[in-house]
Parts: structure tokens; C-alpha cells; sequence
């Protein structure tokens, strides 16, 4: 086999091709579906079992557990999905690589998506020239959904051709008589295989070539089939490698639901090897282990014919080649048997124990920092995908942890306000809302520009639209912890003021605290997904500002008064009356982003 240096550059042309593909097909769907995407990503995995099935039957459809598990993680990697909902995903796409071998053994051939590749093509260029922006992104769609098959493909294409080359796996007969050590031998090499040819089906009709030769038992070719498990686990982590948090856990994931299949299989394979044989017989397919005993016999008894048989010389009605299909097909059998009743057992198993699975990969693959007050972005990464509309879901995402770190501030700043003056205690407050605060304008700007550069990508009108809007309230949010870092201001010269603050100001303070911080509670919630905001929350948080500023204007009215009956010294009342201007316009920042969800989020719900 000769294997040059163009064809390793042809290899990494494709993978080229594969990753575009994949970035077009994403962005295509993502503007035609719009924001309507996370409904219905939300719909498909509505819970374990809805997840496992849409797994299933996306992998069954595509015939590429890679393509479909890939996808899985840029949905993670964008806050569309969360970590339980993708594993369920992961598992049911396990289950639908089954479907091809299934295909494989009883009609003898693989849907060829390649034939639908150019077609599909003629259809969608058509598309590209619509003036409808909806009609124009499904024919992107169709063309990225394209050139990722045309991608798959042709890195079949020139990887090393070791399916038609199986003299250069002849030498692991020498390992096949070796007890366990020969199943853990040819596990690795199933792993291996399928991590350099990237092809479930390949890995299986090579399993086949070295059954029929008489190289292996059915028993050895089962170990190799369940390293392919593993094997396949390598193209989401590569995927994930540039992805966030998120991404990482659910490649993770993905690795760990296979390794600890593959464990509790290795404990009881050769009985469970040997009741997938009995399947086999009992559907009337025979048994797999003939074969490796009849090519064995033969190839002893008749070396001539042996050779015969494989240099392809035989006539065609040849009684021998008869037999061997015949044995050949109840190995496909018994492989396709043995891979979809490990698949389905492993899910059966491993589906109840999502959430366990969730905190072993979290403590697996930990946050880089557990300091929530170092900075740092939750969500928005550069990411494989630099898909626009996938961004602003990871921005949207993104501004509700700021907006939640923000609002932290409120609690922080009134906490100050009650700390002893001039304390370590005080000191150290104010040092971490000035710290707060510097984070925070820092979020401002990266995640500003994060949207800006989604704005240079193409975009639906409703993502154009949406990105104006979360600049607005990113904007918002900030003043929010400016007026928050404001209150510290106002203390300091209260303090260089030598003024003191009687338990009326404090209570009336706190009570005024009491109404921001709902109010920010209320806001917070409508960030956390302002697909879902009610019309009853958006009143709500009307009437809560119309009490701030009822509050606001009680206070303002009173204060006059009670510095002529002595209540409090003039100068109090003027740091007081700062206070309430200061958290009254906290209020108006926050009535300004619940009218930016109003009027630029138009569907929030009645």
C-alpha cells in the first residue's frame, strides 16, 4: 500500500471540507429555524427519553454517530442544550450506529449519501438567490449539509486504504490464542482503527475480511466491534477542544457512557459473546463461530483451495464460495446482534443514572476557576463553530450570568451601608464592590464585542434585531452596577463628613433595598430565558418601579421636615437623600431592560 504525502494533504483537504460543511449547515439552520431553535431543541430532549429517541433517530438518519454527536456538542458549547439533556442525546445516537450495521448485514450495502450530494446541491444554488432571507438560509443549510457528507466521504476516500489492504492485519493471528489477553489485545485494536478511519462500517467490514481469512474467532471479532465504541468517541473531542466548559464535559461524557460500557462488558464477555452466538442460531442465521472453523479445516485439509478461495480464482457456483457467504452472512449477523444488544443494554442501564453521570463529569472536567469573582466568561468562547446565530444564543446566555453577577452588587452595597465606618470589615467590602465593578465593565466590553463581531457574520433580521437589543441591556446592566459601586462613593464622603445615620435612614434605606432587590430578582428571571417572559412578569415589574418611585418621592417629600424636627442633621439628609437618587436610579436600569425584552423580544407570552 502505497500512501503518499498528497494524499495526506487530499486527507486534511476533506477534514477541511467536513469542518465547513459543518459551520455552513449550522448557521443555515440556525437562521432558518431563527429563535424558534431552542424551542425546538427544548421539545426533542424534553427528557430522557425524548433526548435518547432524537439521538437515535438523527444518528440512523445520517448514518454518522461523528457527524450527530459533533453537532450535540456546538449545541452545549452554545448554552442551547444542557449536559444531562446531551447525554441522553449521545446515548440514543450510540444506539442508532446499530441501524447501519443492521442495513449492512441484511442488505449487504450502506446508504450512500454521496449519490444524494450533487442533487441535492442543483436544489439548493437556487435557493441562494431568493430574496426571502428564510428560503435563502435552507438552501445554505442544504449546501453546508453537503459539503459535510462530501467531507465524510472523501476522508474515507484517503485515509490509508486498509480495508482492501487486510495482509497488514495478518499478523495479529499470532495474539488470537491468548485467553482474555487476546480480547483485550483486539479491543485496543478496534479502538485504534476506528480512531484512524473515523468509519464504524469500515471497522465492520474489515472485522469481516479477517473472520472469513480465518484469522479470528466471532469472540475476537465482538471485542473489536465494542473498541469501535470507543474508537468513535475521538471526533466529538476533538470538536470540543476549543469549546467551552460545557463542550468539554459532554465530549467527556460521551468517552465515559462508552469506557464504562465497555468495562462492565469486558467483566461478562465470553458469556455474553456466547449468547449473542445463541441469538444468532435461534433467528436461524447459524452459528458464527462456523466460519473461523471451517476456513481453519480448510486451509489444513486443502491449502490449494485455501488459496484459491482467496486470490478470487475459484469459479463462480463454487460450492465453497457458497458455504462461505452463507457463513459470512451469520457473521454479520452475529456482529450486528452482538453491537445492538451491548448498545441497548448499556442505555437500558446507564439512562437512569444521567444525573450521576453529570456530577462525575463535572468533577471530571472542573471549571477553570471555582473564584466567582475572577473574570471570566461562562459561555462565550471562540469555539469550533463560529456560527452567528449560535453565538447570540451563547451571548444571551452570557448576559444573564452577568446580569446575576451584577446583581450581587445590590446585596454587597447594602451590606456596606451597615458595616462599621472605618472597619477592616468595611474596608474589605468596599474593596470587593470595586472589584465587582471592575469585572463587570470588563464583561460589558467583551461581551459588546463579542456581539459586534456576531454582527459582521450573517444574520437573520430577527438576529440583527436581537443583537441591538442585548447591546442595550448589557449597556443597562453595567449602569446597574455603576450606581451599586456609587453607594460605596457616597459612604466614603459621609464618612470624610463625620456624619452619622439615625435607624430611621436605615430603615427607610433598607426598605427601598428591599423593592430593588425584587425588582432585580424579577429581571433576572426574564434574562434567564426571555423566550418565555409572560405579559403578567413584564406588569409586575412595571408596578415594582412605580413603588420605587412612590418610595423615592415619600422619602424626598419627608426628608425637609424631619431635618426641621431634628430627626437627622441637614447633612445627613443630603447623603441620605444621595442614597435614595442612587437606588432609585438602579430601579430605572432595571425598567429599562425589562422595556428592551418588551419591545425587542417580541414574543414574550400572555
Amino acid at each position: 500500500m502505497n500512501y503518499s504525502i498528497l494524499d495526506f494533504l487530499c486527507l486534511l483537504g476533506a477534514v477541511g471540507l467536513f469542518l465547513y460543511g459543518m459551520k455552513v449547515m449550522s448557521e443555515g439552520l440556525q437562521k432558518a429555524a431563527g429563535d424558534r431553535l431552542r424551542n425546538i431543541l427544548s421539545a426533542m430532549t424534553r427528557n430522557r427519553f425524548s433526548g435518547l429517541l432524537t439521538g437515535f433517530g438523527i444518528t440512523a438518519l445520517i448514518q454518522s454517530s461523528s457527524a450527530s454527536t459533533v453537532m450535540v456538542v456546538s449545541f452545549v458549547n452554545a448554552g442551547l442544550m444542557t449536559l444531562a439533556q446531551s447525554m441522553a442525546v449521545i446515548m440514543g445516537a450510540n444506539v442508532g450506529t446499530t441501524f447501519t450495521a443492521w442495513v449492512i448485514a441484511l442488505f449487504g450495502f450502506k446508504v450512500n449519501m454521496s449519490l444524494f450530494i450533487l442533487p441535492i446541491i442543483g436544489l439548493a444554488i437556487p435557493l441562494l438567490f431568493s430574496k426571502k432571507s428564510k428560503t435563502k438560509s435552507i438552501g445554505e443549510f442544504l449546501i453546508g449539509f453537503s459539503f459535510l457528507f462530501m467531507g465524510l466521504d472523501m476522508i474515507s476516500t484517503y485515509v490509508p486504504d486498509l480495508q482492501s489492504n487486510p495482509e497488514m492485519f495478518a499478523y495479529l493471528r499470532q495474539f488470537a490464542s491468548m485467553g482474555f489477553g487476546s480480547i483485550c489485545i483486539f479491543l485496543l485494536v478496534g479502538i485504534v482503527l476506528t480512531m484512524i478511519i473515523q468509519s464504524s462500517a469500515a471497522t465492520f467490514a474489515i472485522v469481516l475480511i479477517m473472520c472469513s481469512k480465518g484469522w479470528i474467532t466471532y469472540d475476537l471479532a465482538c471485542a473489536v466491534v465494542l473498541g469501535s465504541n470507543i474508537g468513535t468517541t475521538i471526533t466529538p473531542i476533538l470538536a470540543s477542544m476549543s469549546g467551552n466548559v460545557a463542550a468539554k464535559r459532554t465530549a467527556m461524557g460521551h468517552l465515559l457512557f462508552n469506557l464504562l460500557g465497555t468495562i462492565w462488558c469486558l467483566a461478562v464477555f465470553v458469556p455474553f459473546a456466547e449468547f449473542n452466538a445463541w441469538l444468532t442460531e435461534i433467528i436461524g442465521q447459524g452459528n458464527p463461530d462456523d466460519l473461523f472453523n471451517f476456513v481453519n479445516a480448510l486451509e489444513k485439509s486443502d491449502p490449494e483451495l485455501y488459496n484459491h478461495l482467496f486470490d478470487n480464482s475459484l469459479p463462480a457456483g463454487h460450492d465453497v464460495l457458497h458455504k462461505i457467504a452463507m457463513m459470512q452472512m451469520s457473521v454479520s449477523f452475529g456482529l450486528s446482534i452482538f453491537h445492538t444488544t451491548f448498545n441497548l443494554v448499556n442505555v437500558t442501564i446507564m439512562i437512569w443514572f444521567t444525573n450521576l453521570y453529570v456530577k462525575i463529569v463535572e468533577r471530571l472536567v472542573p471549571s477553570k476557576t471555582k473564584n466567582d469573582e475572577e473574570f471570566s466568561l461562562k459561555f462565550i468562547t471562540s469555539g469550533l463553530l463560529s456560527a452567528s446565530e449560535l453565538n447570540i444564543a451563547q451571548a444571551e446566555k452570557e448576559m444573564a450570568v452577568y446580569a446575576e453577577r451584577v446583581g450581587r452588587m445590590i446585596s454587597m452595597s447594602q451590606q456596606l451601608v451597615h458595616t462599621k465606618e472605618n472597619s477592616e470589615e468595611f474596608n474589605q467590602l468596599l474593596s470587593r464592590l470595586d472589584k465587582y465593578e471592575d469585572i463587570s465593565d470588563r464583561m460589558e466590553i467583551e461581551i459588546a464585542d463579542y456581539l459586534n463581531r456576531c454582527a459582521r457574520g450573517r444574520l437573520s433580521d430577527e438576529g440583527k434585531l436581537r443583537i441591538t437589543a442585548m447591546l442595550n441591556i448589557v449597556g443597562e446592566i453595567e449602569s446597574i452596577a455603576d450606581c451599586c459601586y456609587g453607594v460605596g462613593k457616597i459612604l466614603l464622603r459621609k464618612i470624610q463628613s463625620n456624619v452619622q445615620f439615625t435607624e430611621e435612614i436605615y430603615a427607610n434605606i433598607d426598605v427601598l433595598y428591599k423593592y430593588v432587590e425584587e425588582a432585580m430578582a424579577m429581571m433576572l428571571a426574564m434574562l434567564a430565558d426571555v423566550e418565555k417572559v409572560s405579559e403578567r412578569s413584564i406588569i409586575e415589574s412595571y408596578n415594582k418601579e412605580r413603588e420605587i418611585n412612590n418610595l423615592r418621592n415619600q422619602f424626598r417629600s419627608a426628608n425637609v421636615p424631619n431635618i426641621n424636627d431634628h430627626h437627622y442633621e441637614y447633612q445627613a439628609g443630603i447623603y441620605y437623600m444621595d442614597l435614595v437618587g442612587d437606588l432609585e436610579k438602579t430601579g430605572d436600569y432595571i425598567i429599562n431592560v425589562v422595556d428592551t425584552i418588551k419591545d425587542q423580544f417580541p414574543r414574550y407570552r400572555s
